[in-house]
């Protein structure tokens, strides 16, 4: 038989265990509507959904939530999207305390630099940043990669107003985040924001030119 660690949860979608890190609690908000609890410490009897929008669009669909909780809840049609926001909300959020720690670079230079140099562990792009500066900064990428032996992943998970929202403006289009303690939160809620909208590694670092 296998053994279910103490952190683990069952997913109602596919019945399976998994940790809490790459699963998102859902509880019966106070107007009887099914609510995502992100940081899984709200009060009432909660179900668990492993953390991709499909597996959520799928509960939704076969009502999954309401034989969960065994209560007649209020399951919203778009409870996908929400998720959504909220998992971008709290990487914004993140990503913004890790700039005020001294964690993150912006501008292609300085990235450029801080990716060569080996200091960079992620690279972050506006959704609208041109084809250009995105091959630009993945040549450095693989050359990292013959040099140190390290891929150094790039996302593009926010778009232009996101990113300038957590740098306080800027016109921000290229980032680096690097090594640091300070780095780790948002690093975490980076990668779960990925998984979550099923972004394969080639779309979310940026290797299609």
């Amino acid at each position: 038989m296998t053994e279910i660690a103490m952190n683990d949860r069952s997913c109602i979608v596919t019945r399976e265990s998994g940790s809490v890190e790459n699963m998102i609690r859902f509880v019966e908000g106070p107007d009887g509507s099914v609510v995502p609890d992100l940081k899984a410490n709200l009060p009432g009897r909660g179900c668990w959904v492993t953390a991709e929008r499909g597996k959520v669009d799928e509960a939704v669909k076969r009502n999954l939530f309401a034989r969960s909780l065994k209560k007649g809840v209020t399951v919203h049609a778009d409870l996908g999207a929400l998720v959504d926001q909220l998992l971008t909300k709290s990487a914004i959020g993140s990503l913004a305390l890790a700039r005020k720690s001294g964690v993150v670079v912006t501008g292609s230079a300085k990235v450029d630099a801080d990716i060569r140099s080996g200091n960079a562990i992620m690279v972050l792009h506006a959704l609208e940043a041109s084809p250009d500066g995105v091959r630009k900064l993945d040549q450095a990428r693989r050359a990292v990669i013959h040099t140190l032996g390290r891929d150094i992943p790039a996302f593009s998970l926010f778009t232009g107003e996101e990113m300038d929202l957590a740098f306080g403006g800027g016109n921000v289009i290229h980032a680096a985040v690097l090594q640091g303690m300070a780095a780790n939160g948002f690093v975490k809620r980076a990668q779960m924001l990925r998984n979550y909208r099923g972004l394969s590694a080639a779309n979310s670092e940026s290797e299609t030119a």
